[in-house]
């Protein structure tokens, strides 16, 4: 038989195979909008000749996630110890606070800046789930410097194992200040910790005792930092040493010894890939499924790559009853605007500020839960706020007499308002018709609905020119889906 006869059947076969075939434009854009902040035409593009294994492992590739922005001066300079704020004089405080809270924008847009131009965008999304998972703030730590490190331990481990990464948060000098570990002595133990730890960061509730809480919580005394320098210092003068009985087993545990004693419970795997779904796949739980996951994580002692490849290349991940039934964070929606709309902004400030408007004060979450998340993102008012911003984007020009009470503002306003002028300034600037001109394909007003929205719009464009029907699937309410 001639070869080309033998070739043709074989490539329609390998074309035939899911785990072969490219994944196409619907799924590719599925698949990047979940797992990273956005994508541009040409990256759905280039991620549809890709099968879903593929795909995730471009995703997955690269070592340990290592920032490329610079971040501010004040971030790797000497530790300034926030607990010298106790020895100021209330005049000194008040600067020291207004310090603090310039330290805090600045960093946030560090972040968001991070976000927008990582080269390992699954990292970085990993990295700002672990930062909600191991919720920490500013309000309280009162360090951007100890913030700035947590987020540089996160990252490091975003990907790697989850047991390594539960032990570095543990330790990290911002989670003992937030969570009181640092005031815990043999004498007078602190359960804030202990009981977070097992609550929101590993079994889940109802799976533990206030018995093991208070056993957990001798454990870690002794867990402090080193005064001046703002690094992880263990106290033995201050731990209690005695036996505990964790779990039913007995012994001589530490906090390390805890934290294992975690590890081993089968709950702990079946807690986190259950967070994983809510934020990748689904509002609605499939116990089955995150049970059969949660077993593939355990087999793989908490590997977190090979549970996000068997996520993102479920078919659970890509049904159809799950397209479009997420909200979009606030980050994810700021973000995923500037990225699809490839909008080349390097002042990222103005958009902290947007993100914290609208429920997502990035390193200061409302409290150890974090944010909750799902439909929880958008309520009358921050709906309101986030069809503003959009607006913003879509608008031609300025409102009549904004420019003039905008300057106002910028004269005699503070950081939000010098930010918020920015941010009016950048709309302008911006060129929704070009962007939808320089599509690909015969249709580009289709192209531009298929890169926007992750399902058919809710309503139907109006004739216009390119620019007003870009700002109108904007609005549309299927935008604020992912």
């Amino acid at each position: 038989m001639p070869t080309h006869r033998l070739i043709v059947p074989l490539l329609l076969c390998w074309l035939s195979f899911p785990a072969l075939a490219g994944m196409g434009f619907d799924e590719a854009r599925h698949l990047l909008v979940r797992a990273t902040f956005g994508a541009d035409a040409a990256s759905i593009e280039q991620f549809a000749q890709f099968s879903r294994r593929q795909a995730v492992a471009r995703l997955l590739e690269g070592g340990a996630s290592v920032t490329i922005t610079q971040p501010p001066a004040w971030a790797e300079a000497p530790f300034d110890d926030p607990a010298r704020l106790r020895d100021l004089s209330e005049e000194e405080k008040r600067q020291y606070l207004r310090e603090r809270q310039r330290e805090g924008v600045e960093l946030r847009a560090w972040w968001l800046r991070e976000m927008r131009n990582t080269p390992l965008p699954l990292a970085e999304k990993m990295t700002l789930f672990w930062h909600n998972h191991f919720a920490t703030a500013m309000q309280k730590v009162k360090s951007g410097q100890l913030l700035y490190r947590q987020n540089l331990t996160l990252r490091r481990h975003a990907l790697g194992n989850f047991g390594e990464l539960l032990h570095a948060v543990a330790k990290d000098p911002a989670m003992l200040i937030y969570l009181d570990t640092v005031r815990s002595r043999r004498d007078a133990p602190n359960e804030n910790f202990a009981r977070e730890v097992m609550e929101l960061f590993t079994l889940g509730e109802g799976h533990y005792r206030e018995g093991d809480i208070k056993e957990a919580a001798r454990a870690f005394t002794g867990w402090g930092l080193e005064r001046g320098q703002g690094e992880f210092r263990f106290h033995p003068a201050r731990h209690d040493s005695g036996e505990k009985t964790i779990f039913g087993q007995t012994g001589r545990f530490d906090g390390d010894d805890v934290l294992d004693l975690l590890l081993a419970r089968p709950e702990t795997a079946e807690f986190i890939v259950g967070k994983l779904w809510l934020e990748f796949v689904s509002p609605e739980k499939d116990e089955r499924e995150i049970r059969r996951l949660a077993r593939l994580f355990r087999d793989n002692r908490y590997e977190i790559r090979p549970l996000l490849m068997a996520l993102f290349t479920s078919d659970a991940f890509y049904a159809a009853k799950n397209r479009g039934a997420l909200v979009k964070s606030p980050v994810e929606l700021v973000l995923g605007t500037l990225i699809a709309l490839e909008l080349p902004i390097d002042d990222l400030r103005p958009y902290a500020f947007v993100t914290r408007n609208l429920g997502q004060d990035l390193f200061n979450p409302p409290n150890v839960k974090g944010w909750p998340g799902g439909a929880a993102w958008i309520d009358s008012d921050t709906l309101l706020r986030r069809k503003q911003f959009l607006a913003r984007l879509g608008r031609a020009a300025e409102m009549p007499g904004e420019a003039m009470r905008m300057r106002r503002e910028q004269e005699g306003g503070g950081l939000a308002m010098r930010a918020e002028f920015a941010l009016t300034r950048a709309g302008r600037q911006m060129d929704l018709g070009g962007w939808l001109s320089g599509l690909p394909g015969p249709d580009r007003r289709q192209t531009a609905r298929a890169v926007l929205l992750a399902l058919p719009a809710t309503e139907t464009a109006r004739a216009g020119d390119d620019a007003e029907y870009v700002a109108r699937l904007l609005q549309d309410p299927v935008y604020q889906l992912k």
